[in-house]
């Protein structure tokens, strides 16, 4: 079926989660809806509060804005525009903005009839922003644990988080959440080079096809998962890197708030030692 006559198959009305008929529609290639509205609104709000903001730092260069959040001892409450309280309001707008675009991804699953694997996924990446300004902070008491909005005060505000708890390579869950990351891209390039590999054959001979690579694999690790299971596995390793990230962090300051290296005692007083057990 020509890519054409399949959209206009699926172009009909229905399957929308709020507003009906009213924004059912598309513009070009881009499917509207009542979230696509939403998401329009709060990402061009929030982008032209974030301008603001830097027009009253008296810089435009993207390495220097800083939208930062309130000082620690405004708490929970809010704080003076200019003080924390933009920072709040544009926080608002990214949350909104990005549930807006999860749902709109919901609605054209729903007209496509398939299943919401794509706008499950995305809530696990609005999950770790969500920890990060608004759990986090909220289980410590203040906002102003949140991360600043600009490129160096944010890596600043990341290493002196890191440096909070002595060495944040230690959190067990840090550790967890990179080796997901790792082994994500590790199966994105084995994936990623077999379909190509596959596709390209040397001049001359046809391209390959899933024997080929299911082979490849069987050859070179003895076991293959296939075509779909590769992609429920790079799923699966992806969702884990953006969990385990919202873990590790959200259990830094209000579950542990030694140094990370300190909670490692546990094996060093195991029984297992020559020390522990009176040698």
């Amino acid at each position: 079926m020509a890519l054409l006559s399949f959209e206009r198959k699926y172009r009909v009305r229905g399957g929308t989660l709020i507003g009906g008929d009213l924004f059912d529609f598309w513009v070009g290639p881009f499917y509207v809806g009542f979230f696509g509205v939403t998401t329009a609104f709060f990402a061009l709000l929030g982008t032209i509060l974030i301008f603001w903001g830097a027009s009253q730092q008296g810089t435009f260069n993207p390495w220097l804005i800083n939208i930062a959040p309130p000082d620690l001892s405004y708490g929970l409450g809010m704080a003076p525009l200019m003080e924390g309280g933009l920072w709040q309001i544009i926080t608002i707008c990214a949350i909104g903005a990005f549930v807006s675009w999860a749902l709109r991804e919901v609605e054209i699953c729903r007209k496509l009839g398939m299943g919401y694997h794509v706008p499950f996924a995305f809530s696990v990446a609005i999950f770790a922003y969500v920890t990060l300004v608004v759990f986090r902070p909220l289980l410590m008491g203040a906002w102003g644990h949140g991360f600043p909005y600009g490129i160096w005060s944010h890596l600043d505000w990341v290493s002196n988080t890191g440096y909070a708890y002595l060495h944040f390579h230690y959190n067990p869950a840090h550790m967890i959440a990179v080796t997901f990351f790792f082994t994500t891209t590790l199966a994105l390039a084995l994936h990623g080079a077999l379909v190509l590999s596959a596709a390209n054959p040397p001049k001359g001979e046809e391209v390959k096809g899933p024997d080929n690579e299911d082979t490849f694999f069987r050859d070179f690790i003895g076991y293959s998962i296939g075509t779909l299971g590769i992609h429920r596995v790079g799923l699966l390793l992806a969702l884990n890197a953006g969990f385990w990230s919202a873990v590790c962090i959200i259990i830094s300051g209000p579950v542990w708030t030694k140094g990370w290296p300190e909670w490692w005692n546990w094996w060093l007083e195991m029984p297992i030692w020559p020390s522990q057990v009176g040698l």
